[in-house]
């Protein structure tokens, strides 16, 4: 019996994988890998089987079903399986589904968390989402569910940040404009932790002009946080 090694890869750039997650690639003898990772990850194995089952809005190309199927029967071939997941696992990445799973089937797992980009994004952007006397506190979301559609209304962090909601970004808007003022600030981040990074900053009443035509992948940060490190 082989194990499965959940790991996560960090947003973005490559170098913010964690040195753990690093040397599971490298001593994996299966790769099962998403779309938001490094793909220059892949080549620290160069021995590795490499199977990708990446899913985007509208181009899914793996049900969640047969992600779990994969692993469970290339870790009773007695494989070595390293599943590369972008950002953090456990944070809307399916992470918890696979380890269900897997503990269905009695096959052994590890947990290799990474850096979020609901943290790690909005820092590389100069936005904390806390700091003294402003924010205590962040709610973290995503902008899709299963059924029906997300009420942003209920939110009421200090600081908010939205995942996979920038096709969603002017429910988001109006459903805030209920509960804040018009001149809270927002920030997009589009391809956060790459060479294309774009940080588009506003207002609930601007930014949908700001921002028109954009495209994921990107998340939204909204609250006084957002120009805190603008100043000065």
């Amino acid at each position: 019996m082989g194990k499965v090694i959940l790991v996560g890869a960090g947003p973005g750039d490559k170098e913010l994988i964690t040195v753990k997650g690093l040397k599971a690639i490298k001593e994996a003898d299966v790769i099962v890998y998403d779309d938001l990772i490094d793909k220059d990850l892949l080549n620290y194995n160069k021995n590795a089987e490499l199977i990708y089952v990446g899913k985007r809005k509208g181009r899914h190309s793996y049900k969640q079903e047969d992600i779990n199927k994969i692993l469970i029967e290339k870790a009773k071939e007695g494989k070595t399986v390293v599943r590369l997941k972008g950002g953090d696992p456990f944070i809307f990445g399916r992470g918890g589904e696979e380890i269900l799973a897997l503990k269905e089937h009695n096959i052994p797992y590890e947990i290799i968390p990474g850096l979020s980009s609901a943290t790690a994004l909005p820092a590389l952007a100069e936005i904390p989402l806390t700091h003294r006397k402003v924010a205590r506190s962040f709610t973290v979301l995503t902008a899709h569910i299963e059924d029906g559609e997300v009420d942003f209304t209920k939110f009421n962090g200090d600081t908010l940040v939205i995942l996979m909601g920038i096709t969603k970004l002017k429910k988001i808007v109006n459903d805030l404009l209920k509960v804040r003022d018009k001149k809270t600030p927002i920030a997009i981040i589009l391809k956060g932790a790459t060479k294309e990074q774009k940080v588009i900053r506003g207002t609930l009443e601007d930014i949908l002009d700001k921002a028109k035509n954009i495209e994921p992948p990107g998340i939204i940060v909204v609250g006084e946080v957002v120009n805190i490190l603008q100043k000065n």
